[in-house]
């Protein structure tokens, strides 16, 4: 029974076969204009910080890193993640740049995350433009680098990469886009197939026949197509 159900399964979807394509090349032409035309390209320029031993406890322990600095900056690198998107950090850097953007627009195009070590710390910045991505995160870090030293009067800063120019879009994938709106148009196709057979009443087989009256179909009368038949031949030899 599960093997007819499904042929039966196949055999509907095969009869729309050219329906089917028709949806799913329809929706892949819309993933292409959606993934070219309709989406903003931005671009992520990425600086990296790292947290280091302080002046002070680098002198008492001969130039070395100790355990207590370890646990300090674990323990702020929660709050510095906070430091730089405030609005101290953000209204210091709009004034040195001198970009026309209000400061919760800048907040916005910010993320800040820690690396695999607890004691790095990632600034993000996203722009439509690449240069001004770049020149924004390469700001944060170096403003957030002189607060430290007013707030907890210490410098355990260290400026470990500089963000670079990035050329290409963070946010665009063609070939992702255009495959995710092929399998919505796949779901979309299988959908209409299955409420088309659900909405279709007619007689298609024997099986419709016994399926649907529970009836047994005794007799099966061929369909014959007279035109094909051969003509009878008359007198004299002509048709």
């Amino acid at each position: 029974m599960e093997e007819l159900d499904l042929k039966e399964i196949f055999n509907m979807f095969w009869a729309k076969i050219v329906h089917v394509i028709l949806i799913v090349l329809i929706f892949m032409v819309i993933g292409i204009l959606y993934s070219y035309l309709y989406v903003t390209p931005k671009y992520k320029s990425t600086t990296s910080l790292v947290l280091t031993t302080t002046a002070d406890s680098n002198i008492t322990s001969g130039g070395g890193i100790t355990t207590t600095d370890v646990n300090l900056n674990n323990n702020l690198v929660a709050n510095y993640t906070e430091i730089i998107t405030s609005t101290t950090v953000v209204r210091q850097v709009i004034e040195n740049l001198g970009i026309d953007v209000s400061e919760d627009a800048l907040k916005s195009k910010i993320s800040v995350s820690s690396g695999k070590s607890t004691q790095m710390i990632n600034v993000d910045v996203v722009d439509e433009d690449p240069h001004q991505a770049k020149i924004i995160a390469n700001e944060v870090a170096k403003v957030f680098a002189k607060q430290i030293p007013e707030i907890y009067k210490m410098n355990n800063i260290y400026i470990l990469d500089e963000a670079e120019e990035e050329n290409v879009p963070y946010n665009i994938n063609h070939v992702k886009d255009i495959v995710i709106f092929a399998f919505i148009g796949l779901v979309v196709a299988s959908v209409y197939v299955l409420v088309a057979n659900m909405l279709d009443t007619t007689v298609k087989s024997q099986e419709d026949i016994e399926r649907k009256l529970g009836l047994s179909v005794l007799v099966n009368v061929p369909v014959c197509n007279f035109d094909d038949t051969p003509k009878t031949i008359k007198k004299g030899g002509k048709k």
